[in-house]
C-alpha cells in the first residue's frame, strides 16, 4: 500500500518510538493505527527519492533511482529558467528489459495485481509483470473521482478484494501493489470527511482538505484490512503501507525538509508492516529504504534471486522477526540523489551509519549531521569531523560514478546578476524573476 507525498508526521501512528511528536495532531488515521499494533513502525524508514516516479521504478527493480537513471518525476529545469545549473537528464519510463517484483512473483506462481497510479509509462503495469491493472496512470487520474469515490480509494479496494477472493478460491497466492492516488486531489475528499474536519475546528485551508482525504485513505486502508480477516488470509499475508516520498511544504515539529529535497522530510517517510512472525506493536529503529522490499518480498515468497546481481537492497526478514542487526547490502551506505532544482537546488546525500552527508552542487559545499541525534538537521558537524565529511564524499563521488548517474549540468546561459529564486515545496515549480522592470513567471513541470 503506497500512498502519494505523505509526510512522515502525517499519521496519527507515532513513527517514531522516543517521540510523541511524530504523531500528528491534524491526521487522524485509526485504521493505520491498528496495523501498525499489529506490526511493526520503522522509525528510520526512507523512500528511494523525494519525488514519485523514480520511488516507483525503485520499488520495482530494487535498485536506486541513481543507478537506473531516473531521478525526476516531470521534466527538469532548463535553460532558459535561468539557474546555475541545467538539471540532469533523467529517462522517463521503465523499460521493457528491466526485470520487475512482479515479473519474479509471475514467475513463481503467484497471481499479481496493480491498482492505481502507475506513473512510469512503458505501456504500463500489465507489460511488466502484473496480470491486473488499472492502466498506465499518473497523476491526472486522481481528479476523475470525488464523491462517494474520492481519488478512487473506494473503487480500487473494491477491485483488490476481488482479487483476493478470486485468488483464494483459485488456492493460488498472490501480491498486489496499491498505488493509492492520494493525497493528491485533496479537494476531492469525502464529504463526509469534510465535514468532520470542519466541525472538529479543523477547516484550515489545504491543510484540512488534506487531513480529510488522509482520513479517506486510512478508510481505504482499514477496508483492506477487514477483507483480508473476512476471507481467513492474515496468517499469511503480509500488509505493508509506505509513502513514496515526504510530503510538500515542510514545516513540521521533527524534521524539516519536503518532497524535491534531501532533507529528512523530503526523504524520510512512514512504514508499518505487519503479518505473520512479526511482533504486535514493535518498533524497528534500523535505517531501512524502499528498495530493500524487493528482496524482502522474494525471499518470503521463497524466490529464488541469487542470480540478480544488481539488486540494490538488503532482505528485511531478521528485522520483521524482531532482530537488532542492521540490513546487509551490496554497499555499506545508502545515497539518495535529487540532481535537480525543486524544493532547493541540485544534491545528493549519503548515510554511513547514523551520520548523513548532504552535498549541494550549486554551492559546492556540504553539511553533516548525526540523524540519530538530530532528526531536525540543525546542528552542521562539518567543521568538527572534517575528516568524516571527507570520507563520506568521496564514497559519494565514487558510487555515482559506478553506476553513471547523470549529474546536473553548468548553464550556459546562467547570470549570476539575474537569479530567480528557488521556491520551497514540490509539485508544480515556479520561478520569479525580473528583467527590465517587468516581472516575468516561469512555470516547470514538478
Amino acid at each position: 500500500m503506497l500512498a502519494d507525498d505523505q509526510h512522515y508526521e502525517g499519521t496519527s501512528v507515532q513513527v517514531h518510538e522516543d517521540f510523541p511528536a511524530s504523531k500528528s495532531q491534524l491526521h487522524q488515521t485509526p485504521h493505520l493505527a491498528k496495523l501498525a499494533s499489529q506490526g511493526m513502525t520503522f522509525s528510520a524508514a526512507y523512500s528511494p527519492s523525494s519525488v514519485c516516479s523514480p520511488t516507483r521504478l525503485s520499488l520495482q527493480t530494487g535498485r536506486n533511482p541513481a543507478a537506473l537513471g531516473m531521478t525526476r518525476a516531470g521534466p527538469s529545469l532548463r535553460e532558459s529558467a535561468g539557474q546555475m545549473f541545467v538539471g540532469a537528464e533523467s529517462r522517463r519510463e521503465i523499460l521493457d528489459d528491466e526485470i520487475t517484483l512482479g515479473e519474479v512473483l509471475q514467475s513463481a506462481g503467484y497471481a499479481t495485481a496493480h491498482f492505481g497510479k502507475w506513473h512510469l509509462g512503458g505501456g504500463g503495469p500489465e507489460r511488466h509483470g502484473y496480470d491486473v491493472s488499472d492502466g498506465d496512470l499518473g497523476n491526472e487520474h486522481a481528479a476523475k473521482f470525488a464523491g462517494d469515490n474520492p481519488v478512487d480509494i473506494v473503487g480500487m479496494t473494491e477491485r483488490a478484494v476481488a482479487f483476493m477472493q478470486s485468488q483464494q478460491l483459485a488456492k493460488k497466492p498472490f501480491f498486489i501493489q496499491m498505488s493509492y492516488h492520494a493525497l493528491h486531489c485533496p479537494e476531492n475528499a469525502s464529504a463526509k470527511n469534510k465535514t468532520k474536519f470542519a466541525e472538529s475546528g479543523r477547516k484550515n485551508g489545504r491543510r484540512g482538505l488534506n487531513a480529510a482525504i488522509t482520513a479517506d485513505l486510512d478508510d481505504g486502508v482499514g477496508a483492506l484490512m477487514q477483507a483480508v480477516d473476512g476471507l481467513g488470509l492474515a496468517q499469511t499475508t503480509y500488509l505493508i503501507y509506505m509513502s513514496d516520498n515526504g510530503g510538500s511544504g515542510g514545516g513540521r515539529q521533527l524534521i524539516r525538509g519536503s518532497k524535491g529535497s534531501v532533507l529528512e522530510g523530503g526523504i524520510r517517510v512512514p512504514l508499518v508492516v505487519a503479518g505473520p512472525e512479526i511482533p504486535a506493536g514493535s518498533y524497528a529503529s534500523q535505517r531501512v529504504v524502499g528498495y530493500d522490499f524487493f528482496p524482502t518480498i522474494c525471499q518470503l515468497a521463497g524466490v529464488d534471486i541469487s542470480a540478480m546481481e544488481q539488486l540494490e537492497g538488503g532482505d528485511l526478514r531478521g528485522i520483521l522477526r524482531g532482530g537488532d542487526g542492521p540490513v546487509k547490502r551490496a554497499d555499506e551506505f545508502l545515497v539518495f540523489h535529487f540532481p535537480h532544482y525543486q524544493a532547493t537546488p541540485p544534491q545528493s546525500a549519503i548515510f554511513l551509519g547514523d551520520y548523513k552527508w548532504i552535498y549541494d552542487y550549486q554551492s559546492k559545499s556540504g553539511q553533516l549531521f548525526h540523524i540519530a541525534a538530530d532528526m531536525g538537521e540543525a546542528r552542521d558537524l562539518s567543521k568538527s569531523l572534517p575528516e568524516l565529511a571527507e570520507k563520506l564524499q568521496l564514497q559519494l563521488d565514487d558510487y555515482l560514478t559506478r553506476v553513471a548517474a547523470k549529474m546536473p549540468q553548468i548553464n550556459p546561459s546562467y547570470d549570476p546578476e539575474n537569479v530567480p529564486a528557488v521556491p520551497r515545496g514540490g509539485g508544480r515549480l515556479r520561478l520569479r524573476r525580473r528583467e527590465k522592470g517587468e516581472e516575468r513567471r516561469v512555470k516547470r513541470e514538478g
